[in-house]
């Protein structure tokens, strides 16, 4: 299975009080993709849903560069049924990398209101494709629960307003509500990340919400708020880092509750250059500053990701991994620091020359024994390149010095 993250888009400040960065969600970002997807395809949809599950996934993995087209004034479905405004003819843009049954079935495992859990590496796109989909489904993705160590069961439950509970006692207006249960509540998708950091009993909290669809509150006993039951179209989309320390095994019942979609790295050097190009280049663009990272360090910087990675090169040559995580987010972030080094240091800065501290950079985050790993890397592939005459490599060979110091 193949994956790709896609760098968070920010909106850019207007003035002196703007925020330094304001993440823009799927919801807001491609409200006229939604909006047009709500109209262009009126099949059967779940209960609840925004969407049908074919324009779900269409507006995930995109329109493969072909126009979609609302119907005209007279045809079978009235124009009065489309919103004013809206384009007659629009391209869906791809907005995750991988593969497409694998979307599908995160779409039909939703569908069937059953929880969702989406496993990989660091860097894989879990979180976007989470976003994603719960934007398609219910048009917010924003019912989210980061999990950590440090979070409790009220955190997936509910809590209280002290004040209004003293002054009240026990009442659904005293009750504030996570964001799970509000999804519940509502019929929406709730969304944790990083569920496997929660403490096993805190997971546990959410086995009887996906099993019985209800959350008792027992300080409303006797009450009509005592039980809180899911609104049709419900359901929960979780995420697993499978290389972070610290993480916490889930139950045999709470995994029972979830169908596993495992997110991976994208396989083909191209498509994976491409996204790197794509996304430090807005990054970089953001800045109103002019993206000059060229496509041989591109492909390069990319080429030593995937290598170092998968532990073998393309010609074969066995590779030791280090053990931090080179994903392709990761790459991105390495393409945008060359980009804005070129970008406000012209005429001292090649990018390519910065490249191999940019790499010790990054392996060095786990263990600075990774080190050595990238020296390895270098006294092996990068000299065999380098004496077969390819430029490029020949400079990295060149800058090996850099890896001692």
């Amino acid at each position: 299975m193949t994956s790709a993250t896609t760098a968070a888009t920010t909106a850019t400040p207007t003035g002196p009080a703007a925020e330094q960065r304001q993440i823009v969600p799927p919801e807001d970002r491609y409200a006229t993709e939604l909006a047009f997807l709500a109209a262009h395809d009126t099949g059967p949809r779940p209960p609840g849903w925004r969407l049908t599950p074919h324009a779900a996934v269409t507006f995930v993995m995109g329109s493969a560069g072909e126009p979609l087209t609302l119907p005209a004034p007279g045809e079978a479905r009235a124009a009065a049924d489309v919103p004013e405004g809206l384009p007659r003819r629009l391209v869906i843009e791809q907005k995750f990398v991988g593969e497409r049954a694998l979307v599908e079935r995160c779409v039909i495992t939703l569908a069937g209101e059953r929880g969702l859990l989406l496993v990989g590496e660091p860097g894989t796109a879990k979180s976007l494709l989470s976003e994603l989909l719960a934007a398609a489904v219910c048009g917010t993705s924003a019912l989210t629960v980061q999990g950590t160590a440090g979070t409790t069961e009220d955190q997936l439950k509910y809590g209280w307003n002290y004040a209004l509970l003293l002054a009240q006692g026990p009442s659904r207006s005293a009750l504030v509500p996570s964001p799970v249960l509000s999804a519940m509540t509502t019929g929406a998708v709730a969304r944790v990340e990083e569920i496997t950091r929660c403490l096993p009993e805190v997971q546990d909290a959410l086995v009887s919400l996906l099993s019985e669809r209800r959350v008792a509150v027992p300080e409303l006993a006797g009450g009509p708020d005592a039980q809180l039951h899911a609104a049709p179209g419900f359901t929960l989309i979780a995420t697993a880092n499978l290389r972070d320390k610290g993480v916490s095994e889930m139950s045999a019942a709470l995994k029972r509750r979830f169908n596993f979609e495992t997110i991976g790295p994208i396989t083909d050097l191209d498509t994976e250059t491409e996204l790197v190009r794509r996304q430090s280049r807005a990054a970089v663009e953001r800045t109103g500053a002019r993206y000059g990272v060229d496509d041989a360090v591109l492909e390069v910087l990319v080429t030593a990701f995937r290598e170092l990675r998968g532990g073998r090169t393309a010609e074969g040559w066995e590779v030791e991994r280090p053990s931090t995580v080179m994903s392709t987010a990761e790459a991105v972030s390495v393409a945008t620091a060359l980009g804005l080094a070129a970008a406000y240091f012209p005429a001292d800065r090649d990018p390519l020359r910065l490249l191999p501290g940019h790499l010790l950079g990054v392996v060095r985050k786990d263990d600075p024994a990774d080190a050595a790993r990238l020296l390895g890397y270098w006294d092996g592939a990068v000299r065999r390149r380098a004496e077969a005459g390819a430029t490029t490599w020949r400079t990295l060979w060149d800058l090996r010095a850099v890896l001692e110091d």
